[in-house]
């Protein structure tokens, strides 16, 4: 029987995909992230994730290394880390390489989480991968092993790569988790004995069964004795429901059009989602898509989170705040680290 979460431990976290809200440039949506990674690190957050995407107009993710190498440099206490590095389009020798370094320049505060997806479309995946053979290949799980036993030095003797020294010091190993939004993720998660995170915000119906799924098959590894679990969300706080809502609206605009497949817009702002009339494919979209969001009042948020981590077992929960204004959103996670003391 694994020991379970309390209420009374769970922690809060921050997934950020460096999203260009407003119309603003590429250089004013990063300022934004500095800002907040260093709001969050004043108010106890536990980690700060950023998000690898490709091929993206509004997103400026596409390399969670460097932002994760920036970040840390400008905060103190914050773990920092990839929510996460999709493994098919990278080298596991690099990937190592570019940790053990974080690790190396900012000890016990580096996290590795990592996807089995490209976090993009077929031909930006061929293009990060420059070769159709690898492109066609499906070998996540052989990319994993390669990955650990550079970190664990346990490479067959047989093996070419056991002469390859990733890094200087072998102790040069972040935090690992496992990304998922289905059962392949927590599968893994828990036969390698890794932490694992389920994107809530893609799949809500599959939290908390898959979550509560991986704490029992968790086998404990040299990386970790312990199962550690993290739910990601969208979550809108605000001082009073109907402001939270107001602040909800373009997120909630924003997966509708994706849910009818609108890939070409632009986040909407906040006066384009209040004035926006929806049509019924979209109002669908929204009412399937609800699970995704915790929006409302302090005390109302701070309910359902408690009820969503004790369903799904889980130590922590990952806020993905997709509020547009700066200000609005800097008060959303203000509302939440004084409501679970998190500082």
């Amino acid at each position: 029987m694994t020991e379970q979460p309390t209420k009374d431990s769970l922690k809060l976290s921050v997934l950020d995909l460096a999203t260009i809200y407003d119309r603003k440039s590429a250089t004013e949506a990063l300022q934004d992230s500095t800002e907040l990674v260093q709001l969050a690190d004043q108010l106890g957050y536990t980690r700060y994730w950023f998000a690898e995407h490709h091929n993206t107009k509004y997103q400026i993710s596409t390399s969670p290394e460097l932002l994760s190498a920036h970040a840390a440099a400008l905060t103190e206490n914050i773990r920092i880390g990839s929510g996460g590095v999709m493994l098919p389009n990278h080298s596991p020798l690099k990937v190592v390489e570019n940790f053990s370094l974080l690790e190396a320049l900012h000890p016990g505060r580096i996290d590795l989480g990592m996807g089995r997806a490209p976090g993009t479309d077929g031909l930006t995946a061929l293009a990060l991968r420059r070769s159709r053979e690898a492109l066609q290949a499906n070998d996540v799980m052989e990319q994993l092993h390669e990955l650990m036993a550079y970190f664990t030095r346990d490479f067959p003797e047989d093996h070419p790569f056991a002469k390859i020294t990733p890094s200087p010091d072998p102790s040069l190993q972040p935090d690992m988790f496992m990304l998922g939004s289905s059962d392949g993720g927590m599968k893994i998660a828990a036969q390698y004995g890794l932490g694992f995170a389920f994107a809530g915000q893609i799949n809500p119906q599959w939290a908390v069964p898959m979550l509560r799924r991986y704490r029992e098959r968790f086998q404990p590894s040299v990386f970790s004795e312990k199962p550690y679990s993290i739910l990601s969300l969208i979550v809108i706080c605000a001082d009073t429901d109907e402001e939270a809502a107001y602040y909800a609206g373009p997120a909630e605009l924003q997966w509708a059009r994706w849910g009818t497949g609108q890939f070409h817009f632009a986040p909407p702002t906040l006066d384009e989602a209040s004035s926006h009339t929806y049509t019924d494919a979209e109002e669908a979209a929204r009412q399937e898509g609800s699970g995704r969001f915790v929006i409302g009042s302090v005390d109302s948020v701070k309910e359902q989170l408690e009820k969503l981590a004790t369903d799904a077992q889980v130590d922590e929960i990952m806020i993905l705040n997709m509020i547009t204004d700066q200000k609005a959103r800097h008060h959303s996670y203000s509302l939440l680290a004084e409501a679970f003391h998190l500082s």
